[in-house]
């Protein structure tokens, strides 16, 4: 919920919370096809159960995304006020 009182300059994490993910995604694959061809399977599962933790993370980042300047305002996005409780 934006107040007004945030910083001029924050901006969300998301866009590079992506490219961690990518950069994550790239190694995990890596690490279970190196492990699985090593003969080392149960490094290999380890590797392969961040890829699907790193992939499920990114489809969340991918989403917020998508939802568009509300969940990730920008310099454009006017603060607003909170909603009142009667």
């Amino acid at each position: 919920m934006r107040t007004g009182s945030e910083p001029v300059t924050a901006r969300s994490p998301l866009r590079m919370r992506f490219w961690l993910s990518i950069w994550g995604l790239i190694w995990a694959t890596f690490g279970t096809v190196a492990f699985a061809v090593t003969g080392r399977p149960a490094w290999a599962a380890a590797c392969g159960v961040l890829w699907l933790i790193v992939t499920a993370d990114m489809a969340m980042i991918v989403r917020h995304i998508h939802q568009g300047p509300h969940y990730q305002p920008g310099r454009d996005v006017p603060p607003y006020d909170p909603p009142r409780v009667s």
